[in-house]
């Protein structure tokens, strides 16, 4: 809104009582009911609201001595929020917009202040001109609105950006303090626009507990746009600390999601950016104004007088109004030069039809601006020279801002108003305009710029114009001044409608009620971050227990270093054992009382190349296929139904030949289409287009799970996981180990450690032997994922949300089945039930999941151990962070480890260990698909 003033002051904090500068913590709004209606919505109990903005609503003016003169400052975040402290308690921060470098002036002014519920960041002036000046107007608002830096000054710029970004971080850290300083427990710090996107890591890292919003009221450009510029990365990630994340339009927060996919790699979901298992939601949030406010002064005798006089006036014409700050993005000289044009074309409207434009000038001390500047008042006075007369001129342009009642009352007196923005973030004007036009008899025409974010929202009623097609902006003008009575009234009712549903007041409880629903579901969905693993405390653990289970996952876990990957990369690299794991590994595999298990989603052959020569157990595909000790594979799930596969292969072929750049992995049991390399967006667009094809094609019915990961979608038999692989491996380990079947439930594992890289879906196998996961929390198990019951505060709309959207890889189209395998009739029996399987001695073994798992491993909080590697967020109890820190914790686990063997009997053994022979339990001589036993 322009406008200005200090007769409008009152009116900002007329709706509720000063704040204190303390207010009571208790006045909290409880948006933890699932049961609340609209009205409960919109009506809430006061919850504080802690607005930060760079400007306060008001402007400080100095008088004498100690006094301060405050006025409304103009602005459309002013405009917008001038309905909010109807519905919180709001206490706004942010700069004053003059330098006070006394003690006692700032005391004075933060004291006038502190009544009107406002808190100053003082900023000295080498920080405004750097800061504000520079990286915010110079830098992220032209590259925001597509404008981008000049040509020549680019290098100039670029020279300078490090000194003005560092000052644009200690900005933000002013801010943070101050905000820190007035933050009780449970307020919401809701952070406004592109002056302020570091601060919401600055606060999250004063309290990481701290529920913050971020909202940008100008556009987010394209990833392509975004780009350019060279600390990208640091912005994103300073942002994507925040809970909630909020643009005006749909098209904004696509760009952001974008932005993020293509210059961090992290993953883009409906619900927002993922990273590691942390959320931040990223959503469009229209504003709006406060309508009743604008319908309410249309009644006041100093308004109505005025439009009286503005009637009498303009009495006999047409009038058409524009009301833009004189800025480059709101295209002012595109509205003349379209006037022009329909005068020109149009002779019978001359002296009948005026143009009433309001250019509020802005940064009038920048060369651009006075640039502009010029360049319309330029054009204006030709118009008014070629089409004027002594007593009439076409266009009235007047370069100030407007008082409140005087800009209403223009709002109701004139026929059409014409938002002609280049780019735009909203454009409040068109929403002043519409609530101003409904006191009348012939309601007047929006002609609005489809550049500006209103157009989404008052597209329905507005005739949508591009403002770089001057033909087309004459054509809109002709359209709106000849347009019937009875077309203007249905595009009014639409406009209004919607103006007076979508006000500043429910824009506002709508992104902190959505902020508050997030927050809980991020505690929900979010993964604690682990604390380092305690070397010391684990290998004390290791030393004293006797029978002992290690599990490793292997990418990224104990492999070699690669490469990075290349743009141009279409094939993974090769996979390798860490140079430094490989004596460990073998006295490790030497030591009779300890059992190691390498749990890897790689194919058979990848494993037993790297692992031939080590007495270790080998899972392979997630846990199908698992080897013995003697070099034996046997499956974990028998007779597995893979008709399907050749369907899969000729759908992954075709959507490849359409993919640059993608590949297929071949399993045995399953078939990966993966498009790391390819085009992120375009790769995701496929994945979609793919799931359709095999959600409806012959496999519709297979007891198939279709998943999709990041990056990647993937097939494979139902229930099939690391930790549905557990139960089989343990029991194999135990029985290889007394293959009489000799094992007690005196012979149990008192010391187990799982240490891997995994998936979010593999994340079970972490869970599986937890004694505090086992004995204190609910879990419901389905399809060998492990799901922690949700929150019974959270609404109903948050539980679907978390319950869709709990892990970052997630089974898009699956089935109900427990964890089975089908026997020789094709009959299925569930593995919670005992099975059997006979040796070659003729002994009868058997193995269920949870039943016997008790029997077999007897761990506590000391001795189970489970480590995630690389990722800081998981449900893993610790955490490690490269694969060398690994590669030293497994060494001092052998150092630690009580045999020590000679190098002979380290040959000896590296080939076999185990107290018992190493028979395998299947009677088959080959896997399926032909691949032999002991020939691979």
């Amino acid at each position: 809104m322009v406008g200005g003033g200090g007769n409008r002051m009152g009116e900002w904090w007329a709706a509720t009582e000063p704040q204190s500068s303390h207010s009571k913590a208790g006045a909290h709004m409880d948006n933890y009911e699932g049961s609340r209606n609209l009205n409960e919505k919109l009506h809430p109990s006061k919850q504080r609201l802690l607005v930060v903005a760079n400007r306060l609503p008001v402007s400080a003016i100095r008088l004498e001595g100690d006094k301060w003169d405050l006025q409304l400052s103009a602005g459309g975040l002013v405009s917008a929020l001038l309905g909010v402290k109807h519905s919180f308690e709001t206490r706004w921060i942010g700069w004053p917009g003059v330098s006070v470098h006394d003690e006692k002036g700032r005391a004075s002014l933060t004291e006038a202040l502190a009544l009107k519920g406002c808190v100053p960041v003082f900023l000295d002036d080498d920080t405004v001109d750097q800061y504000y000046n520079g990286y915010c107007n110079n830098v992220l608002w032209p590259l925001f609105h597509y404008i981008g830096l000049p040509q020549a000054d680019r290098l100039a710029a670029t020279r300078s950006l490090d000194s003005q970004f560092q000052a644009y971080q200690h900005a933000n850290s002013l801010f943070a303090k101050i905000v820190f300083s007035q933050y009780q427990e449970g307020d919401v710090v809701w952070c406004h626009d592109y002056h302020l996107m570091c601060l919401p890591q600055k606060l999250k890292e004063l309290n990481p507990h701290m529920k913050v919003g971020w909202f940008l009221h100008t556009p987010f450009p394209s990833s392509e746009i975004y780009r350019t510029l060279p600390l990208r990365s640091e912005l994103l990630k300073a942002v994507l600390t925040a809970d909630l994340i909020g643009f005006h339009t749909y098209d904004y927060a696509r760009h952001f999601v974008s932005a993020c996919t293509r210059i961090l790699g992290l993953e883009g979901t409906p619900e927002g950016v993922e990273d590691q298992g942390k959320l931040t939601r990223v959503a469009a949030f229209p504003i709006g104004i406060d309508p009743e406010r604008f319908i309410s002064a249309l009644e006041t005798e100093q308004v109505k007088l005025h439009v009286k006089e503005l009637l009498r006036f303009f009495a006999g014409r047409k009038v058409m109004l524009g009301v833009d700050r004189l800025d480059m993005i709101k295209g002012i000289p595109q509205k003349l030069l379209a006037f022009e044009m329909f005068l020109e074309k149009n002779p019978q409207w001359r002296e009948k039809v005026m143009l009433v434009q309001i250019a509020v000038p802005t940064r009038t001390d920048v060369h651009e601006y006075q640039r502009l500047t010029s360049q319309v008042h330029e054009i204006v006075g030709r118009i008014n020279g070629r089409f004027g007369t002594v007593t009439f001129v076409p266009i009235n342009h007047l370069d100030r801002s407007l008082a409140f009642h005087e800009l209403c009352a223009l709002y109701a007196s004139t026929d059409v108003v014409l938002v002609t923005s280049l780019r735009d973030g909203m454009n409040l004007v068109s929403y002043e305009y519409v609530a101003c036009q409904h006191m009348k008899n012939t309601e007047g025409v929006l002609v609005l710029s489809e550049f500006a974010g209103a157009a989404q929202s008052l597209g329905a009623g507005a005739i949508l114009v591009n403002p770089w097609n001057i033909r087309e902006m004459y054509k809109a003008i002709e359209e709106a001044l000849t347009m019937s009575d009875e077309e203007r009234k249905e595009r009014h009712r639409h406009n209004f409608t919607h103006v007076m549903t979508h006000t500043a007041q429910a824009w506002a409880v709508n992104f902190v009620s959505e902020l508050n629903d997030t927050y809980v579901e991020a505690e929900l969905r979010t993964l604690n971050e682990p604390p380092v693993l305690p070397v010391d405390t684990a290998k004390e653990s290791f030393r004293r227990c006797t029978n002992r289970l290690l599990i490793f996952g292997f990418n990224s876990t104990i492999t070699a270093a690669v490469e990075a990957p290349r743009r141009d990369q279409i094939k993974e690299s090769k996979l390798g054992l860490h140079p430094g794991m490989k004596d460990s590994l073998k006295t490790l595999c030497s030591d009779p009382n300890t059992d190691v298990v390498i749990l890897s989603g790689s194919r058979l052959d990848v494993l037993e190349e790297v692992f031939g020569e080590y007495g270790i157990w080998l899972a392979a595909e997630n846990g199908m296929y698992l080897r013995d000790l003697s070099g034996n594979w046997m499956p974990t799930m028998e007779h597995l139904n893979m008709d399907w596969k050749e369907y899969v292969q000729r759908v992954f072929d075709y959507f490849c030949q359409r993919t640059p750049r993608s590949y297929v992995e071949k399993r045995e049991t399953s078939l990966v289409w993966n498009y790391k390399y390819a085009d992120v967006d375009f790769g995701k667009v496929q994945a979609r287009n793919m799931l359709q094809h095999l959600w409806t094609g012959p496999i519709s019915n297979a007891a198939v799970d279709v998943v999709q990961g990041q990056k990647s979608v993937e097939v494979r038999p139902i229930g099939v996981s690391k930790g549905a692989a557990i139960d089989r491996i343990v029991f194999e380990i135990l029985r290889n180990k007394y293959p009489n079947g000799s094992y007690t439930s005196n012979i149990q594992f008192d010391f187990v450690m799982c240490v891997g890289h995994f998936l979010s879906k593999d994340e079970d196998v972490f869970a599986y032997f937890d004694p505090e996961i086992v004995l204190h929390r609910d879990y419901r198990c389905s399809n060998g994922k492990m799901e922690r019951n949700l929150d019974p505060r959270l609404p109903a709309k948050s539980y679907d949300r978390v319950s869709s959207k709990s892990n970052k890889t997630s089974v898009v189209r699956t089935k109900t089945y427990p964890l089975i395998s089908p026997d020789h009739n094709g009959s299925h029996s569930s593995s919670s039930h005992s099975r059997s399987n006979s040796s070659k001695d003729g002994s009868i073994y058997s193995y269920s999941d949870r039943d016997l798992m008790g029997d077999l491993v007897n761990v506590s909080s000391d001795t189970y151990i489970s480590c995630a590697v690389g990722k800081k967020r998981s449900s893993a109890r610790y955490y490690l962070d490269t694969v060398n820190e690994v590669v030293s914790f497994v060494k001092s686990l052998a150092d630690a480890c009580p045999c020590e063997l000679d190098s002979e009997d380290q040959s000896v053994l590296s080939v076999g260990s185990g107290s018992g022979p190493h028979v395998s339990p299947c009677s088959a001589d080959s896997l399926p698909n032909g691949i032999p036993r002991h020939d691979l």
